[in-house]
């Protein structure tokens, strides 16, 4: 039998002086989180839970079972942690607030967006400009379509396609994110100008990927997606879809830490969409805030997929831009870092606002004593 824990914040509030400074500064960002269930479960099924606060956390975690002691006391760490901004060649992102990528698909087949890019490299670019302008801290670039059923791509083909916007947004100083799981297609695309990759086999397609990444000491997106190989969206068998997600990167995690990546360019995915039901998604939406135990920065990519058709009257993809919204606000009530969206400037104004409805809720006090 096998003991785990997970510390998950439960309790958030706009500000500590709303807590009486009872609370923590998630993640290092702009959500503050004052109440914790700490859960323990034996082979899968839950044995313990108990709820604090931060003044009283550390009596919970001191009167937990040895076996889970130290991993509760580096999930604590976790959920503290304030990340170091991004170095992105010349541009810096900073993780303490909320920030936008924006995508331009140059596919022929995307779910959303297939081919309006791919033989028009001035629409691309000027999509890109526009997403940069309207204020996308950077710019994901994919290649192949890794929607439900997508035919693979030839990694020629992925390589004419992604090359050429890599170039062009590097023209423009953008900050790059690349969407590919091929270290062929990394390695030159890193050689064109880009600064991230994104890959939703989180560096498990080709045993090559973690050897590249390591050596060039690039930040690296690791997204959690049950199946292998060609089809990622296979075996979605969960006991518990969050605390196997949980454990699932945290192993990929400490894979990429093994293989020699720095811990400052691990970012972790939780995956929405691949290989999950409606109901798993949206468990996971609302457990975000525990996968910041992982002690990583975090990427959600929610914008357009098909949960937010299945909750609107199966609503084409270019009609969910409300909902595409209404999840990225999620993420930043959850303190997540980054926000991967086909709609930037919209998705950045929500951000203005929810950041300046934040900023106020920090010099608030008119609902405290006086003196």
């Amino acid at each position: 039998m096998t003991d785990k824990v997970y510390i998950r914040p439960i309790g958030l509030t706009l500000s500590p002086q709303a807590e009486h400074g009872d609370a923590i500064r998630l993640a290092g960002g702009m959500v503050y989180a004052h109440r914790f269930a700490v859960i323990v479960t034996r082979s899968g099924q839950v044995i313990e839970r108990s709820l604090g606060s931060p003044e009283t956390v550390e009596e919970i975690l001191g009167d937990l079972p040895d076996g889970v002691a130290a991993d509760a006391g580096e999930q604590w760490a976790g959920l503290t942690t304030a990340h170091a901004p991004l170095k992105l060649g010349e541009r810096t992102v900073p993780l303490d607030q909320p920030q936008i990528m924006g995508i331009l698909n140059v596919t022929p087949d995307s779910f959303s967006d297939g081919g309006e890019f791919l033989d028009d490299p001035a629409a691309g670019r000027a999509h890109a400009s526009a997403m940069l302008e309207a204020g996308a801290a950077l710019v994901d670039i994919g290649g192949e379509s890794t929607r439900p059923g997508a035919p693979a791509t030839w990694e020629g083909d992925e390589l004419k396609r992604v090359l050429p916007a890599v170039e062009y947004c590097a023209g423009m100083g953008a900050a790059i994110s690349v969407d590919t799981r091929r270290p062929a297609v990394m390695e030159a695309a890193l050689d064109a100008g880009a600064h991230i990759i994104n890959d939703v086999s989180a560096l498990r397609h080709d045993p090559r990927s973690l050897e590249l990444c390591a050596a060039r000491q690039c930040p690296v997106v690791l997204m959690h997606a049950p199946g292998e190989g060609e089809d990622l969206h296979a075996n979605g068998d969960y006991s518990n879809v969050v605390f196997d997600v949980f454990d699932w990167l945290k192993a990929a995690r400490d894979r990429a830490l093994e293989a020699g990546l720095e811990r400052g360019n691990i970012i972790l995915d939780p995956g929405i969409g691949f290989g999950k039901t409606l109901s798993e998604n949206l468990s996971l939406i609302n457990a975000l805030p525990l996968f910041h135990a992982l002690g990583q920065p975090l990427l959600l990519g929610a914008s357009r997929k098909r949960m937010i058709g299945a909750l609107s009257n199966e609503a084409p993809a270019e009609d969910r831009l409300g909902g595409s919204i209404a999840l990225s606000i999620a993420g930043m009530n959850a303190g997540v870092q980054l926000h991967r969206v086909h709609d930037a400037a919209p998705v950045v104004q929500a951000r203005n606002v929810w950041r300046g409805l934040r900023d106020a809720a920090l010099t608030d006090f008119a609902e405290l004593p006086a003196g």
